[in-house]
């Protein structure tokens, strides 16, 4: 198990493997296919975005409601295929990778090899425990989405498994 805090440097990324266990803690953005699609909107028009891309990692999940002394309730992985239209744009612009929940397009891997990046896979059905490693959260963007808003959450000991490095190795390949 590989301790990490966000940002992760270049060498740090290139030292990941398909298959690594990690604990992750910083900051990261959620983000789905409603709020991709604002964000694009944003780039397409030439306007700020609500984060900063740079070395940033968007989680794709909606949280759910936070409960009474929580910063956030469950919040388990989306299907990050749902996202393979956005992926290449926004790690080209200098995101720094993406958590999930399964496979990903061929385009965004050659995206994740072109840029250096990594992709991490969230466990399906743990969103409780996902919720529970969220420490402090924050709506940044389109708040009118509820959960499919976008939030910085900062997180602690958020474990994933990494799917695709930035070698191209991926936990899905069938060969």
């Amino acid at each position: 198990m590989k301790n990490l805090t966000l940002p992760l440097s270049k060498e740090q990324i290139s030292a990941l493997r398909a298959g690594d266990c990690v604990l992750l803690s910083g900051t990261i953005f959620t983000a789905r296919d409603c709020a991709h699609r604002r964000i694009f909107a944003l780039l397409d028009e030439g306007k700020p975005l609500p984060f900063a891309l740079r070395d940033a990692f968007i989680y794709y999940a909606g949280p759910c409601p936070a409960p009474a002394g929580k910063a956030s309730g469950s919040c388990g992985p989306t299907t990050s295929a749902r996202m393979n239209a956005f992926a290449p744009r926004l790690l080209d612009l200098g995101l720094g990778g993406m958590i999930g929940k399964g496979e990903m397009s061929e385009e965004v891997k050659e995206a994740i090899v072109r840029n250096g990046c990594v992709y991490f896979a969230a466990i399906g059905g743990a969103g409780a425990s996902y919720g529970n490693a969220v420490k402090r959260s924050e709506c940044v963007a389109f708040p009118d989405l509820l959960s499919e808003a976008v939030y910085r959450f900062e997180v602690e000991n958020f474990p994933l498994v990494v799917a695709i490095d930035a070698a191209g190795r991926s936990i899905y390949d069938r060969k």
